[in-house]
């Protein structure tokens, strides 16, 4: 097998193929919404996909510049962010970029979906997450919200280069796998190396974001919120 998703959340690899097309797709679309937003003096919420897992808003958060970034690691508090919106508008900044994982939840809240769907084999579909933070912000701060689901837009469009090399590297490992009888493994990427792994160190397990990773850390050295303080 080979590592496909734009969600990133494979064990045992540090990159999936998609994960990059993704993060480009959502970062230029952050990109974008800053000028509406701070032409109209709006905050603007960008959802993007990501359910258990915030590495897509994590990275393309911090690379569009995200003043707030909502992933499902970190439970928000909606005072805290009001108060980054309310310091933002104080000092001038007359706008602000929240990102927001789908699958963020509030303090002792869960996650929001749209419905359910039982026969599926992934029956709970989230979704609307934004648009109550927006309202929340809103009536809070009297500062008009807009929401921006991106959606499908992440799944789809030309791949990055970067894709289309992992693509090439893990197609190419997978047939030597193949030829060599070695069977239930999945290729993964450690460090710059192509590896083996057994599928059961990788089946239903998520690589989901630690609070103390380096980007956090990083980002809340620049100024950005996760909705705690941390």
């Amino acid at each position: 097998g080979v590592p496909k998703t734009i969600d990133n959340d494979l064990m045992e690899t540090d990159l999936t193929f998609g994960f990059d097309s993704a993060r480009m797709t959502a970062t230029e679309a952050i990109d974008k919404l800053h000028t509406t937003a701070q032409s109209h003096h709006r905050v603007l919420l960008v959802e993007v996909m990501g359910r258990n897992a915030g590495w897509l808003a994590l990275e393309s958060g911090i690379a569009g510049g995200g003043d707030v970034i909502l992933i499902p690691e970190i439970p928000y508090n909606i005072d805290e962010v009001v108060s980054v919106v309310r310091k933002r508008s104080r000092f001038g900044k007359r706008f602000s970029i929240v990102v927001v994982s789908e699958g963020c939840k509030p303090e002792g809240g869960a996650q929001v979906y749209q419905r359910i769907i039982e026969e599926s084999p992934d029956p709970i579909r989230l979704g609307g997450v934004s648009h109550i933070i927006g309202k929340q912000l809103e009536d809070e701060t009297g500062i008009e919200c807009r929401v921006a689901v991106l959606g499908h837009l992440q799944r789809g469009g030309t791949p990055t280069p970067l894709d289309r090399l992992l693509a090439t590297r893990f197609s190419v490992k997978a047939v030597e796998l193949f030829n060599e009888g070695k069977f239930n493994h999945m290729v993964a990427l450690q460090g710059n190396r192509l590896v083996a792994v057994p599928v059961e160190k990788v089946m239903n397990r998520q690589r989901t974001v630690p609070q103390d990773h380096e980007l956090i850390q990083s980002a809340v050295a620049v100024g950005t919120s996760f909705g705690q303080k941390l």
